[in-house]
C-alpha cells in the first residue's frame, strides 16, 4: 500500500514506519522533523494547516513517481500518530489545539481525497487514569473498549475528541476509520534502562493501567488495521498481553483494585488493560513481551 504517515519521527513512529516497510509498504513521512530511514519519503508540514494536508496527500512522494507519467498516485491509507505527545510539553489549551485540529485536517483531507483507510493514534489517556489529579481507579477491569472515557486532562480530552470526529467522518463517508488507544509505548532501548525500577516500585505502573505496547508490535497492529477491511468506525486498544510489573494479575488485584468489579477474570500474566479485540478481531499475536528483553529479579 502507498501510505501517508503523520508524526513517523516520534519515538512509535520510529517503530512502526519500519515494521510496515517489511511488510512491503511505501511510506511518505509528514513530520516537522524528517526521518533519516532508508526507502521513507519525507515531506516537512505542519498538520495544524488544512492545505498543507490537502497538499500532502495530492502530491507526489518521490522522483520516482514522476517517471510513469500518469500523474500523482492516490494514497491507499492515512496512518494519522502527529500530535502533542503528552501534557506538560507545551501549554494546555497549545496540545489540545495541535491534537484536535491537527486530526480533523488530516481526517478531512485524507476522506475528501478519496482515502478508504485511516488509522488514528488514539490513547490509554481518554479513561482518565493516566493524568488524573491524585489516584483515580477504572471504574471495571480489565478495562476494555466499553469503558467509559471521561478524562481530566486536555491530552485525554483532545483524543476522546478526535475519536468523536473520527466516528463522524467515518458515518458520512462510509470509509474505514480505526483509532488505536494505544498505551505507553515502549522502544527497545526502555526495557534495560527503565524496567528495573519497575520492578522495584510496581506503583510506576499505577497511571498506565500496568500495561505497555512494544513499539514493533503496535506496527504488527497498524498493519492488521492496514490489512482489515469494512469494519467502519472502529476503537481497539493497543497493547502488550502482559503486565510491565512482576506481579502477578491477583496481586496487582489485591494491592491496587480493591473494591473496584471485576468484569471478568483475569488470566494468569494478563493485563488489567484488556488487549483482547486486537487478538480476536484483528489476529495480533505479541513478539515482543518484555520477558524477551529484562529478567525480573529473583523472588525471595
Amino acid at each position: 500500500m502507498r501510505i501517508l504517515f503523520t508524526g513517523g519521527s516520534g519515538k512509535a513512529g520510529r517503530e512502526v514506519i519500519p515494521y510496515l516497510l517489511d511488510q512491503g509498504h511505501r511510506v511518505m513521512n509528514v513530520d516537522l522533523t524528517p526521518l533519516d530511514l532508508p526507502d521513507v519519503d519525507n515531506i516537512i508540514a505542519d498538520i495544524t494547516d488544512s492545505g498543507q494536508m490537502f497538499n500532502a496527500l495530492s502530491m507526489y512522494a518521490n522522483f520516482g513517481e514522476l517517471e510513469p507519467g500518469t500523474g500523482v498516485p492516490r494514497f491507499d491509507a492515512v496512518v494519522h500518530f502527529a500530535a502533542i505527545a503528552r501534557i506538560l510539553l507545551t501549554p494546555d489549551n497549545e496540545c489540545y489545539r495541535v491534537n484536535v485540529i491537527g486530526t480533523y485536517n488530516v481526517l478531512e483531507a485524507a476522506l475528501k481525497m478519496g482515502v478508504r483507510k485511516v488509522v488514528i493514534a488514539s490513547s490509554e489517556t481518554t479513561y482518565g487514569v493516566c493524568f488524573a489529579d491524585g489516584e483515580r481507579k477504572p471504574l471495571y477491569v480489565p478495562v476494555d473498549e466499553a469503558h467509559p472515557t471521561v478524562p481530566e486532562d486536555s491530552y485525554g480530552m483532545s483524543k476522546v475528541v478526535n475519536e468523536v470526529t473520527a466516528r463522524s467522518f467515518a458515518e458520512r463517508t462510509g470509509a474505514d476509520v480505526y483509532a488505536l488507544r494505544i498505551n505507553n509505548v515502549m522502544s527497545p532501548e526502555d526495557y534495560a534502562r527503565d524496567w528495573p525500577a519497575y520492578f522495584a516500585d510496581p506503583d510506576l505502573r499505577r497511571r498506565n493501567i500496568f500495561s505497555y505496547i512494544d513499539a514493533r508490535d503496535l506496527g504488527q497492529i497498524v498493519d492488521l488495521c492496514l490489512k482489515k477491511d469494512g469494519l467502519g468506525y472502529q476503537v481497539f486498544n493497543a497493547a502488550n498481553d502482559g503486565m510491565s510489573v512482576a506481579l502477578s494479575p491477583k496481586e496487582v488485584l489485591a494491592r491496587y483494585y480493591q473494591g473496584v468489579p471485576v468484569k471478568r477474570e483475569i488470566g494468569p500474566g494478563e493485563s488489567p488493560y484488556c488487549n483482547r479485540k486486537i487478538r480476536e478481531v484483528l489476529g495480533f499475536e505479541e513478539q515482543h513481551p518484555w520477558t524477551r528483553h529484562v529478567t525480573p529479579p529473583a523472588q525471595e
